[in-house]
């Protein structure tokens, strides 16, 4: 646990924790990609024989050997450009044919794989209950015009998904996961498996302990829905260790290098003492310590409105901002509700997320803020930024974000329960400074102001840019959690 990891840190010395803070800052390796989502592609066919005066074939342009190993190449090359020209890391595994559930049960290299496409040309449904029942995720591909002709193109919402009845009947398994002749719509399902693959099991370092937001059960409820593991690190023990950096010279003169090339920028705007800022850099190397120690990517910081301030001499702000533009996963008051949210939409989009506070919905736009924002939100560009002092305490160093005007932006608002997520895609019409926190946006949206007033649940939200709604809804209902869409 990250406790233990910390008082094994505190009981170095100064000189060597100091050595591990400023390899953590300068030296440490960059922070993981997100791991590939590994594809199996299954043909599923059969191979008819002639009998005369009667009905010997299925539908289907898929009939012979011959033409399996044609459609198996044309998977193939599909997939191949699929995966050249996708903005998410995936391995797609050699595409096997196959003609009943036993064969696909065979296949050497199935347990690699994270999910299976069943290209269903023919043959019996035991394909797709054996592809359900190894536990992977199942996309059922059909052909319409994209190639010969599928026969569960016809027949598998009737004979498979209903069962020869009027309601879904198979469980794992629904009309989301059938696509018909677009890899452009496969590509949006396997984006948001990647992503879900990449959230589940989290490590994220939890300074201060696991919170959320009024509500006791929230961190417990991450662990079981999204599997996270959660490293615990006490005040008592990061108070040694910011002690030990504040104390030591080169780490002090590594952090005021740091910031000074920061504030060289001349995106950067400084709107505070300059010590917060090189203080928020010394903070920002503890905390890079503390994660690396625990082989974790991801923090949170509880009591960050009062606790940590005397002992860091500064905000945790901007040092949650840096970690988030480094490719760190960041976030303040360590709120357990949301934070699964914001893991899922930053590895589905491959960019930083922007948790935060929302107001009350009106005449078409809602205003959302926070002290904590990112500044590279699309993932590669970072944005102009005023650092100023926390708003609440006007103290230490916090960003004000200029986040872009006209940016489409998906908003994910998590419930207590960790039952039904919402979502609202809107657009960024304005970056005011109101005295609230200081990154804030206005964001308008096209659904009447009520529908998103009584669809409101929990408190934080998170937003990040671009529309990612499609693949969240479908990555959530592989959690289980609900997803409504307001539009």
């Amino acid at each position: 646990m990250a406790s233990g990891i910390a008082v094994s840190m505190a009981a170095m010395g100064a000189p060597a924790v100091q050595s591990a803070l400023a390899g953590a800052a300068t030296t440490a390796p960059a922070v993981p990609g997100r791991r590939a989502l590994v594809v199996k592609p299954v043909l599923s066919y059969e191979t008819p024989t002639r009998r005369p005066q009667t009905s010997w074939r299925n539908w289907g342009g898929i009939q012979t050997r011959e033409h399996a190993a044609e459609e198996l190449a044309r998977i193939a090359g599909e997939l191949d450009k699929l995966k050249t020209s996708a903005d998410f890391p995936i391995t797609v595994l050699p595409p096997a044919g196959v003609r009943n559930g036993g064969e696909l049960e065979k296949l050497e290299d199935l347990g690699q794989a994270d999910a299976v496409i069943i290209y269903a040309a023919g043959g019996p449904s035991n394909v797709f209950d054996a592809a359900l029942k190894t536990g992977k995720h199942v996309i059922i591909f059909l052909r319409h015009r994209s190639g010969p002709v599928y026969l569960w193109y016809e027949i598998v919402s009737p004979r498979y998904l209903r069962r020869h009845t009027d309601h879904l009947a198979v469980k794992g398994i629904d009309d989301g996961d059938v696509v018909v002749d677009s890899v452009d719509e496969l590509a949006w399902r396997l984006r948001a498996l990647c992503g879900l693959k990449n959230a589940l099991g989290t490590k994220i370092v939890a300074i201060g302990g696991a919170g959320g937001w009024e509500t006791p059960n929230a961190p417990e409820l991450a662990k079981a829905k999204w599997k996270l593991d959660i490293h615990t690190v006490s005040y008592a023990e990061l108070r040694k260790l910011l002690a030990a950096a504040m104390e030591d010279q080169d780490a002090r003169k590594l952090a005021a290098d740091r910031a000074a090339r920061y504030l060289a920028d001349p995106l950067v705007k400084l709107e505070t003492d300059r010590s917060f800022v090189e203080n928020a850099f010394v903070l920002e190397q503890v905390f890079r310590s503390l994660m690396n120690q625990a082989g974790a990517t991801a923090i949170t910081v509880n009591h960050c409105m009062g606790t940590i301030m005397p002992m860091s001499r500064t905000t945790a702000c901007l040092t949650l901002s840096l970690l988030n533009d480094d490719g760190y996963l960041a976030f303040c008051e360590s709120d357990f509700v949301v934070i699964p949210a914001g893991i899922l939409l930053s590895n589905i989009a491959g960019r930083p997320n922007f948790l935060n506070d929302p107001t009350y919905p009106h005449a078409g736009v809602i205003t959302l803020a926070h002290c904590t924002a990112p500044r590279k939100l699309d993932g590669k560009n970072l944005e102009p930024v005023r650092v100023m002092t926390h708003f609440e305490s006007d103290y230490g160093a916090a960003p004000k974000v200029e986040m872009r005007k006209g940016q489409v932006v998906t908003n994910v608002i998590p419930d207590f329960a960790a039952v039904r997520y919402v979502g609202l895609l809107g657009e960024i019409v304005d970056a005011p400074l109101l005295d609230i926190c200081r990154s804030q946006i206005d964001v308008a949206y096209k659904v009447p102001d009520d529908k998103i007033a009584l669809n409101m649940p929990g408190f934080h939200w998170e937003t990040i840019y671009g529309d990612w709604t499609r693949e969240t809804g479908y990555a959530l209902k592989k959690i289980p959690i609900a997803w409504t869409f307001l539009g």
